[in-house]
């Protein structure tokens, strides 16, 4: 693929609308260093020095996409706490519209404090609540969601789930159905309670540790063969269009009926993973949305991972240098008809 082609392709993604339905969050770093133990307990002592407030979850996943240049929208249910209120100023920083956001006076807003001295986690507090969304706040987002499509006409929907409730069966089950009959790509990043709920989905990404529990599977040895038959088994559940699964150091398997690939991790020096499995599913969704090109798609979010690891904690992809990678990279990965 020539180098005028990759810039064509993520000057394209400007024109690409993503919905992302999940679980948000704040995620709140204290930072501090720590040069004793306290006399009280046998703990250290972190001396703080910083606080940072960053976007956690499905919120994340919503800053890779608009950090590529995709206008994003997000569809979620918060508390109607302080942190809520933070949370949705955050997200309005970041050119991210929260116009179809619910508020609930049932619920609080999901905080995941962590505490870090030298760049290694001391500690993590977590607020939330994890119970199923109820019947008032499901009927309020769906009608959103309806509205939404018929309205916008999104070019991907993505669905981020973090086990927080705000992805029921009832929602899950719906919102593909709107989709698929205004034939919007759709892409899912599962948890284990709801795995087998994306029915028809077009790309459902799990990772390898989830795709074990899920189907029950404990061969280790992990080859081929193995995946190719994990993917026959996930399709005989969901009758999904495509697997998307990553291996962690492993790099990236994919299927989309007979074509099938496994795309090695590059050589990185890693910081931390936090947020690797955000930017796949944000990258993976836009490029797939833009091309329907899996094999594409499976490289550059694999790559795309590959950068965010380089830095501590949920950052966002960087677009240029994105861009910059695939363009050294790629075209010697890229069969000829890509």
């Amino acid at each position: 693929m020539p180098t005028t082609d990759f810039e064509k392709l993520f000057n394209d993604i400007s024109q690409i609308k993503v919905a992302i339905v999940g679980d948000i969050m704040l995620d709140t770093y204290w930072w501090g260093n720590v040069e004793r133990i306290s006399p009280e307990a046998p703990v250290p002592v972190v001396a703080l020095d910083r606080k940072e407030l960053r976007l956690g979850g499905a919120a994340n996943v919503a800053l890779n996409t608009v950090s590529l240049g995709a206008a994003t929208v997000l569809f979620s249910v918060i508390g109607d706490d302080e942190d809520g209120e933070t949370l949705i100023s955050l997200l309005n920083k970041n050119n991210i519209i929260t116009d179809f956001v619910v508020k609930s006076s049932d619920r609080i807003t999901t905080n995941k404090t962590r505490i870090i001295s030298r760049n290694q986690h001391m500690l993590r507090l977590d607020a939330e609540m994890t119970a199923e969304i109820n019947e008032a706040a499901q009927l309020a987002l769906l009608q959103r969601f309806e509205a939404f499509v018929e309205t916008q006409n999104p070019s991907v929907v993505i669905f981020e789930d973090y086990n927080k409730g705000v992805l029921t069966e009832n929602v899950i089950k719906q919102m593909i159905s709107i989709c698929l009959k205004n034939n919007i790509v759709t892409t899912a990043d599962p948890k284990r309670k709801n795995f087998f709920c994306y029915n028809n989905v077009t790309i459902f990404k799990p990772n390898l540790k989830e795709v074990k529990e899920g189907l029950n599977v404990l061969l280790d040895d992990m080859n081929e063969e193995f995946l190719r038959d994990i993917h026959q088994q996930l399709h005989q559940k969901l009758q999904h269009s495509v697997s998307l699964i990553t291996l962690s150091e492993k790099g990236v398997f994919y299927q989309q009926k007979a074509k099938w690939g496994i795309i090695p991790t590059y050589v990185r020096n890693i910081a931390d993973v936090s947020g690797a499995g955000d930017t796949v599913i944000a990258v993976a969704s836009i490029v797939y949305a833009s091309t329907k090109n899996i094999h594409l798609t499976a490289i550059v979010a694999n790559i795309a991972a590959g950068l965010v690891c380089e830095e501590v904690g949920t950052v966002a992809i960087n677009k240029e240098k994105l861009l910059a990678e695939c363009i050294n990279f790629l075209p010697d990965l890229l069969p000829a008809e890509v």
